[in-house]
């Protein structure tokens, strides 16, 4: 990204490692002993590495597979609707499903990710985010547990994209 200015910094990687060790801290009790993270592809597999060692640092050792759901595109704003592009790799009936996502916004990634793992059978579907952002009118869902309250800004870094760009970032910036 020659020539590209530098997102601003909000979250630096000390930050980002606090949040999550405190969130894996607020989850580790509820976790079943054959619970499944089911990390939303692709920005939260930033946070879901980080999350599934901080819990196996708690004691809790975590199923993990991927779904990967669409709803941005290279847009900077969701389009309000979900598709799933790939689906599980292994079975979640009668288990408990964590989803892991990187950032909760308008709901529609979440939603879509909860409705999915009830009709493919789960026990139960907990959702953990690492940022939420604050949102203009109600959502359709809120997820279970947040690691950091983001302001209202355009999120890159830790798994956060711009068209694809500066997911790779080892701190949380602002491109506004």
């Amino acid at each position: 990204m020659t020539g590209a200015a530098q997102p601003q910094v909000l979250l630096d990687a000390e930050g980002i490692a606090h949040a999550v060790d405190a969130v894996a801290a607020r989850i580790a009790p509820v976790l079943d002993e054959d619970a499944v993270a089911v990390v939303l592809l692709t920005g939260g597999l930033w946070f879901a590495a980080d999350l599934t060692r901080a819990l196996a640092r708690q004691g809790r050792h975590v199923r993990f597979d991927a779904l990967w759901l669409a709803s941005y595109g290279d847009a900077h704003l969701s389009s309000g609707t979900c598709e799933v592009r790939a689906g599980l790799q292994r079975p979640v009936t009668g288990r408990q499903a964590v989803i892991l996502d990187d950032v909760f916004d308008s709901g529609a990634s979440l939603r879509e990710a909860r409705r999915y793992l009830e009709e493919a059978g789960a026990r139960q579907v907990l959702s953990a985010v690492f940022a939420r952002k604050p949102w203009p009118e109600p959502r359709p869902v809120e997820p279970d547990f947040v690691a950091w309250e983001a302001p209202a800004r355009y999120l890159v870094g830790y798994g956060l994209d711009s068209a694809g760009a500066w997911r790779g970032l080892p701190y949380i910036g602002a491109l506004d």
